[in-house]
Order: C-alpha cells, then sequence, then structure tokens
C-alpha cells in the first residue's frame, strides 16, 4: 500500500509503500497499501541438489507479463526523449518515514526522523515496476531471475556493469547485505513485509539467492526486488540505523545534490549512469535536476507556484483549484491546468480512530462518530463539489464489496457468522447520506442513540461513561489547510455532548505521536495495488496493531479480519482474490475503524509550460516526472514572458 498527500482541501496522498519501486507517494496522509503482487516462481539456487530451472526477465503476481524478453522499452515512453532541464515539485507522495512539511534526515528507511522525499531515486532495485501492468516487474540491477518449482528460493542474476555512484562494482553480496540488514534494522514496514524472506545469500559476485518461508505471502519477492540496494563497503564504516544528513552512496539513475534540510532537495541525474540504457529506464527520468520543495502551509506553497519557485504542482486542495487558478500566467497560456484519470484503487481517506483507547472499543461509539460527519456539506460547502464518499478500503476498484456477498464471499466468512456483526452476510456498510444542512437531526438522533447503546448517557448536558468520565476527543493534525473541514464537524459533536477539540503540531511531532499512536482520531489516506497482498497486515492485521511505528493506526486486531488477510494473500489467481477482497472490505467496513472522507478518480495538475510528453500516460501512474521531458523552446517563451 501507499501512502500519500490526502485527497481533498486537506491532505496529500500517503507514502507509497511498493507499488511503484522508481517512484514515490502525496502531501495528504494518503497511505497506498503496496501493491503486493506476488512472483509465482522463486529463483533456484545452483546447487547439485536443485535442477536448474529457466531464467526469467519479469515476474509479477501471477506469472502474467505484457513485454517479450527482447523488449527494448516500455509503450508509454518516448525512447528518443531529450535530457536536461529542471523538474520541480511539491512531493505528491511519501515511503516509511518521509515526511510532506520538513526533512532532517537523509536516510528513509528507518522509524528514526523525517526523510527527505525522493531518495528512492539515488538507489538501485533488483527490478523494476511497469506502470501500464498491475504488478509486473523487469530487470533493474538483476538483469533475470530464476524460480523453483514451489515457489521458495529466487535466484537473482546480477548484471556486470552495475556500480555505485562512486564506480565500485555492485554485486550480490550488496544485495544479500541489503536485504539482511532491512530485514533486522529497517522501519517496522520493511521488517513486518520481509517477515517471510527467511535468508539472503550471495552464492557469487553475480547471483543472489533469496529463500522464503512455505506459505510465503505473494507479495513477498516483489517486495523484495523492489527494496533498494545500499554498499556493503559504505555501511560497514557507518551505522544504519542512524538519523543522519551524510549523504548516502547510492546507485540509481540519480545522487543528491544539493539541499538545505526543510526547505528544499535536488537530485541530479547521472549522466555517465549504467543504468540509462536499460529497457525499463530508457525515455525516463530524463531531467537533469529533480527538485522538491518543502513549504509548511498549502496557501503559501501555492503563491510558492505562482511565482514560479517551483514548476509542477498536483492539486490537492478544492478550494485552491476552484478559485485561485485565475491568475495572469494561466490567462496568457504560460501554465497548464489539466486532468489526469486515475485508474488506481482510490483506498480509504478518513479520520482513523485509535481503538486502542477504551472510551472507543465499541463499535456503536465508532459509528457515532460517523452519523455526526456531515460529508454533503462539507463536499458543497468547502470542497465544491469535487468529491465523492469514500466507502471502503478498496474504493474505486473491483476489489470494492457491493451488495450482499456472493456464494463465495460468504464460503469464506462462514466461519466467523457467530463472531462478526450480521450484517456481513447483507449489504455493506454505507456511511450515512445526509440532508446537507451541516447538521442533519435525524443523523444526530441516531448517533446519540448509538452514544447511549454503548453507555454514554447525557449528564448535565455532557456524555458520561462508566466510570463517570466525560467523553473527550482530539484530533491530531499538521496542516492548518485542513480546520476548516474539522470545525463543523468538533461542533455537532459538542452538539451531541462530546468535548471534542483540535490540536495542530508540527510534522516532527505528528510523526512520533503517530509512531506511538499516542492520538484518539488522525486522518490517514492509502490505496492498495490492483492486487494486494502482505502490505495488508501491515494497516489491518492484530501483529501491526502491537508494532510501534505501523500503518494500523486504528488498533485493528480482529482474528476474522487477520484469517481473511490471510485468505488474500494465499489467493492463487484474480478471481480467487477479488473474492477475498470483497469478503475482507466487509469484515473491516463492519467494525467502524475510521470515520470516511472522500475520494476523486482523477489527479488535477498545473505546470508551467516548459515540458512535454508522450501522448499515452502510463495506466497505473501519472507518469510524472518519469516519462516528461524538458522542451528548450517552450522554456525559453515562458522564461521570456514571465
Amino acid at each position: 500500500m501507499v501512502v500519500g498527500r490526502g485527497e481533498g482541501s486537506e491532505n496529500r496522498r500517503p507514502q507509497l509503500i511498493e507499488r511503484k519501486s522508481m517512484q514515490s507517494p502525496s502531501r495528504r496522509d494518503v497511505l497506498v497499501i503496496a501493491a503486493g503482487a506476488a512472483l509465482t516462481g522463486v529463483p533456484q539456487i545452483a546447487r547439485a541438489q536443485e535442477k536448474a530451472e529457466a531464467e526469467r526477465h519479469g515476474i509479477s503476481a501471477f506469472g502474467d507479463l505484457k513485454y517479450p524478453p527482447d523488449f527494448k522499452y516500455f509503450d508509454y515512453v518516448n525512447p528518443s526523449a531529450p535530457k536536461g532541464g529542471l523538474f520541480s515539485q511539491i512531493g505528491p507522495t511519501r515511503q516509511f518515514n518521509q515526511s510532506f512539511l520538513t526533512f532532517n534526515s537523509l536516510n528513509s528507511y528507518i522509524l528514526k526522523g523525517d526523510a527527505a522525499l525522493g531518495m528512492e531515486l539515488t538507489f538501485a532495485t533488483l527490478m523494476a515496476r511497469a506502470s501500464d501492468e498491475p504488478d509486473a516487474m523487469y530487470g533493474f540491477a538483476a538483469r533475470a531471475v530464476t524460480i523453483s518449482d514451489d515457489g521458495l528460493i529466487y535466484r537473482f542474476l546480477i548484471r556486470s556493469d552495475a556500480t555505485f555512484h562512486d564506480g565500485s562494482r555492485l554485486t550480490a553480496h550488496d544485495v544479500a547485505f541489503s536485504l539482511n540488514l532491512l530485514k533486522q534494522h529497517g522501519h517496522p514496514n520493511i521488517t513486518q513485509l520481509l517477515r517471510d524472506l527467511t535468508s539472503a545469500d550471495a552464492d557469487d559476485d553475480r547471483s543472489v539467492t533469496l529463500r522464503f518461508a512455505e506459505k510465503r505471502a505473494r507479495d513477498v519477492p516483489l517486495f523484495a526486488a523492489a527494496l533498494p540496494i545500499f554498499s556493503r563497503a559504505y555501511y560497514g564504516k557507518k551505522p544504519f540505523e542512524e538519523s543522519t544528513l551524510d549523504i548516502p552512496l547510492g546507485s540509481g539513475i540519480y545522487k543528491v545534490g544539493r539541499f538545505e534540510p526543510g526547505r528544499y532537495i535536488e537530485y541530479e541525474r547521472v549522466k555517465d549512469s549504467w543504468a540509462a540504457g536499460l529497457p525499463v529506464t530508457r525515455g525516463q527520468y530524463n531531467f537533469d535536476t529533480v527538485r522538491f520543495e518543502y513549504y509548511r502551509d498549502r496557501d503559501v506553497a501555492f503563491e510558492g507556484f505562482t511565482g514560479k519557485s517551483y514548476l509542477f504542482r498536483e492539486e490537492f486542495t478544492s478550494r485552491i483549484w476552484a478559485t485561485r487558478y485565475d491568475f495572469p500566467a494561466i490567462k496568457d497560456g504560460r501554465v497548464k491546468r489539466e486532468v489526469l484519470p486515475d485508474d488506481t484503487p482510490s483506498g480509504a481517506q478518513g479520520w482513523f480512530i485509535n481503538t486502542r483507547r477504551e472510551k472507543f472499543k465499541s463499535p456503536k461509539v465508532r459509528e457515532a462518530l460517523i452519523c455526526a460527519f456531515d460529508f454533503e456539506w462539507t463536499n458543497k460547502t468547502i470542497m465544491y463539489g469535487s468529491y465523492e464518499r469514500t466507502h471502503s478500503v478498496f474504493q474505486n476498484s473491483d476489489l470494492m464489496a457491493n451488495g450482499p456477498p456472493s456464494a463465495d464471499e460468504v464460503a469464506l466468512l462462514e466461519p466467523f457468522r457467530d463472531k462478526v456483526p450480521a450484517e456481513v452476510f447483507g449489504e455493506p456498510y454505507v456511511p450515512p447520506v445526509s440532508d446537507g444542512s451541516g447538521q442533519d437531526r435525524a443523523q444526530l438522533r441516531r448517533a446519540g442513540q448509538l452514544l447511549n447503546e454503548a453507555g454514554y448517557p447525557i449528564k448535565d448536558g455532557k456524555r458520561v461513561g462508566p466510570n463517570g468520565e466525560r467523553l473527550t476527543l482530539e484530533f491530531l493534525l499538521d496542516e492548518p489547510s485542513f480546520q476548516p473541514h474539522h470545525m463543523p464537524y468538533i461542533k455537532n459533536l459538542g452538539t451531541l455532548g462530546i468535548d471534542a477539540s483540535l490540536r495542530l503540531i508540527d510534522a516532527a511531532q505528528m510523526q512520533n505521536r503517530r509512531n506511538d499512536f499516542d492520538f484518539d482520531l488522525t486522518i490517514q489516506r492509502f490505496s492498495s495495488s490492483s492486487t494486494p497482498g502482505d502490505s495488508l497486515r501491515t494497516f489491518f492485521s492484530s501483529q501491526a496493531a502491537a508494532i510501534k511505528g505501523s500503518q494500523n493506526l486504528a488498533g485493528i486486531a480482529d482474528p476474522a479480519i487477520d484469517s481473511l488477510i490471510e485468505q488474500v494473500i494465499a489467493a492463487k489467481d484474480r478471481k480467487t482474490l477479488t473474492t477475498a477482497c470483497r469478503a475482507l472490505d466487509r469484515l473491516i467496513r463492519a467494525g467502524r475503524y475510521w470515520v470516511p472522507q472522500w475520494y476523486k478518480g482523477t489527479h488535477w495538475i498545473a505546470y508551467w509550460d516548459m515540458y512535454d510528453r508522450p501522448q499515452q500516460k502510463p495506466r497505473y501512474a501519472r507518469g510524472v516526472l518519469e516519462t516528461w521531458w524538458s522542451d528548450p523552446g517552450k522554456a525559453a517563451r515562458a522564461n521570456r514572458s514571465g
């Protein structure tokens, strides 16, 4: 799943865990469930007792690949795209410990610190994703892979010309070192997803063997193939677990250039990169410089764009999109704005309720919180009618549950009939639709009834629990632009007798408090790939609920959900996967773990007219910045006009 800046007038897409191995996630806290497409085969070690396997140029969850072994480049790129120029933006997505608002570290693969966006550009991975396939990966640092018949052994064959930025060779020993290091000391989300990787060993300089546990998660090999390759020699002299601004030795298309902590960071294209002509990179990563700008305030960030402080912007605030794109550069054509389709699952965005706290353990209390939020009024009044209501963690995809469960879904759910809400076997839960007044009396009455049933009656105008304490809650937020969405909601909660407040904190505090689950409600957005797998555990499993820094913010710990996650992971084909995801979706929605917010199936983009791009956008990605390039003629006109 990926986390990105939340959509809407208030958040960015969440951080990206794995959907694009060479791309990253958005300023709104959206989390995207790492697309866990599992490779059906695993490379086999060249040992006497193991028979040789045929080399494969790519891998996918169910073995299907669009591109043949001799493909030269992806269909959605311009292989002759010129190199050069500058691409600058506010980062739309983040991964692991990266922050949208600031940075104080260049180590983005541990829990400690706030890492700079874009650091993944500086590292090669074993394989790279194709953005026009649901989960396929093709050779990057690895030229090929062999997979054992039982799918438990993958042997990756490393390219002989792969090097680090200092000219030293990238070998299989570096790959094994990196995977073992990340498994032991990486960010909790990484260590969780690597738990079925039992060993990573270099056979020699050019082959590395990965062994996986029996009944491994389907997407673990894909996740491992998308992780960065570190220099064993470099980290032999430096502690990996440190939050540091030392520039790590990389091997990717880009290397770290100039930066100022908390303000900007630049990545410089490696002009003589060994990877420049590979099929997975040809026609991509065309800019000489890629720059990420940081702003603490969205309105200030927008002014920075109008002043050409940065050149590309994905808009996540409906108010700005609807009212402020009328500045001179828009009118004279120097700035273009477009709406791009988003064919990826939109996933979930909302206020996640920390069920680790006693006052939120009752599903009736959590449903009352859902009833108190008037989406229709918020969408109409604050967000210019730009969004639709989110219902599902698999929103905008075939994985989302609709209508009564199918016979196959019932078969998966039947073992838990006496342990889950009866609604699981009927229509999936959908948040109520209000009258759009901002204070729908019917919905507030329903919320009050639920609170009474949960043991929180009104006493002296306030909700009081069984222990005599008032029912209070605090919303935790790190972006002021989201404040308008909270205030009407807080007013409705006050009408119910709940003392609700909003606490605005800085990015570093937010990271620490989320890592420690020190909150009542906070916003998160995540989206899944078309082939979700092991990453579901990091968001919804009982195990993740107890791991500091995990993405299971709600603290979901339900044996039935754990079981359905395993069914998703074990699916052998897409039909079975879809059935299991729909059954899982019913269970999660029945738990009322979050107050659903909103989504849209498009990307709003604006950019100074200095770029060109292929006519075809990859289906499962924006294609920005990967496939775009600088147009010197356009840039000259834009600069003259400015």
